[in-house]
């Protein structure tokens, strides 16, 4: 597959399971604006674009939300089934998987990943309390990830002297 084909892919899946960049990006806004007063949303949402231009991103996108996808249809055998159905705690591969792309930006990532997945702002409360047939084990960990990524990502670019601090 063509990058452009991946990338194409992989905003079209996140459209498909209700994911609104925008709102990744004023999760981002939120994290960042106390240490940059004059970051804007259009910052943001331009650094969560960045982020998902990596193809690094796009994989774990794209294989968290098929497995999502395939335990909803119950093309997924047991023991893994049930797990990833009730989203068990003690399952921690979706969190594995996201951090593969936290990484890509070092440790302010890890810990911007930590608060996002406890404290479930935004789009991330949404996503996790979606039912209805709906199984967004991968998904409320992978937007975490964009979202934690995306700000640490403006921290360094920050740190460089791209942004206006005052």
């Amino acid at each position: 597959m063509e990058y452009n084909e991946l990338y194409q892919a992989t905003l079209a899946m996140l459209k498909e399971r209700g994911v609104d960049l925008d709102e990744i990006a004023e999760l981002v806004l939120d994290l960042q604006k106390p240490y940059l007063p004059k970051l804007t949303l259009e910052d943001a949402r331009d650094s969560v674009d960045a982020v998902l231009e990596k193809r690094e991103v796009q994989n774990a996108i794209l294989t968290g939300i098929y497995l999502d996808i395939a335990s909803e249809k119950g093309d997924v055998d047991e023991p893994l089934q049930s797990l990833l159905l009730t989203d068990d705690p003690l399952y921690g591969v979706d969190e594995i998987l996201a951090l593969s792309i936290v990484n890509i930006y070092g440790s302010i990532g890890l810990t911007n990943f930590g608060y996002l997945d406890k404290e479930k702002p935004g789009v991330i409360d949404k996503i996790n309390k979606e039912k209805g047939g709906k199984v967004n084990t991968f998904l409320d960990d992978l937007i975490c990830a964009i979202a934690a990524s995306s700000a640490s990502r403006i921290a360094h670019r920050a740190r460089d002297g791209e942004f206006d601090r005052d």
